[in-house]
């Protein structure tokens, strides 16, 4: 095969997986989305959580579907239909609900689970593209997919279908999202790891506390503040009066104060800069992050009702990984 042929081959599949996206697209402005409102009404109101399961690559899309809506305030996981037949139907409760993938319906290895769902009355979600297959049929709220050709050239390998699964389980999770009014501050609580977590901490949580801070009177001397300033490790002090933050001195305020003329018997406040940049203890990392390249400062004095509890690093920002 050339390399043309093989470029065309990566466009055919992109194409057709597109399309298949467009198709669900207009599905959703009609008949299908209604009923995922349905499945949205009734995994709000589900006293239980939702129990997805599927075949194949079905199933390996279901796991994802199910990762998304536990991580997004929607309790889920995944049983896998062959191991519900051997036991696992045990974790499914009465409460719960199941969301059940097929494309074609008739997976066998889900006739337990569908059985289950019926005997003991247990609401069944289907997706699936063939409404009058065994899935189908079943369900109490049928999600069906539009009828699209498959990527593969064999029209075997799943492609355009598990893409068009995995797009309307990212749409119903989002939906969930939003009706529940799951926050960024929601979510960290379910992401505290790796660069994500890193992202969705605040100001507080990375801090050095008061006992850290690097603080003097405004009638403090130049050489008092650069003792105070060189005993910390952040290149800055902060002035306070009356226990409130009137200002911080920094190493461009020292060369600019010496460069006037100021001796280092004259008070701090001659030299510090009275509006300083601060944080708020609720700030975002990132947002943080974006102030101190944008005003090129390598510290923030974290500030409550105009009184300093915590002092924030740019290393502090990079050590936890934000970007």
């Amino acid at each position: 095969m050339s390399e043309a042929a093989r470029r065309a081959t990566l466009l055919r599949t992109l194409t057709l997986e597109v399309e298949g996206l467009q198709a669900l697209h207009g599905a959703l402005e009609g008949e299908l989305g209604a009923r995922v409102l349905e499945a949205v009404a009734l995994t709000l109101a589900l006293p239980g959580r939702v129990i997805v399961t599927g075949m194949g690559k079905s199933g390996h899309v279901g796991r994802k579907i199910a990762a998304t809506l536990a991580s997004t305030g929607t309790p889920a996981h995944f049983v896998h239909p062959a191991e519900a037949s051997h036991g696992d139907l045990g974790m499914i409760g009465r409460e719960d609900a199941v969301l059940a993938l097929s494309w074609s319906g008739e997976a066998p290895e889900l006739a337990d689970i569908i059985a289950y769902t019926r005997r003991f009355d247990v609401k069944l979600i289907a997706i699936t593209s063939r409404p009058d297959s065994a899935l189908g049929s079943a369900a109490d709220i049928l999600l069906a997919l539009p009828r699209m050709p498959e990527a593969c050239p064999n029209g075997l390998a799943p492609t355009t279908s598990t893409t068009m699964q995995l797009a309307l389980g990212d749409a119903l999770a989002m939906a969930l999202l939003e009706a529940r009014g799951f926050s960024p501050q929601d979510f960290r609580e379910f992401h505290p790891g790796g660069k994500l977590g890193a992202r969705l901490k605040h100001a507080r949580d990375l801090m050095h506390g008061p006992a850290e801070l690097p603080l003097v009177p405004p009638a403090a001397t130049l050489e008092q503040a650069i003792v105070e300033m060189t005993s910390r490790r952040f290149g800055v002090t902060g002035v306070v009066e009356d226990g409130r933050l009137v200002g911080v001195l920094t190493d461009g305020d020292l060369r600019r104060a010496f460069q006037r003329g100021l001796a280092m018997d004259r008070p701090v406040a001659e030299a510090m800069t009275r509006t300083p940049r601060t944080a708020a203890p609720e700030d975002l990392a990132p947002d943080l992050l974006g102030v101190m390249n944008e005003k090129r400062i390598t510290s923030l004095f974290v500030v409550e009702d105009g009184r300093p509890v915590g002092i924030l690093h740019l290393h502090d920002l990079l050590r936890a990984g934000v970007m």
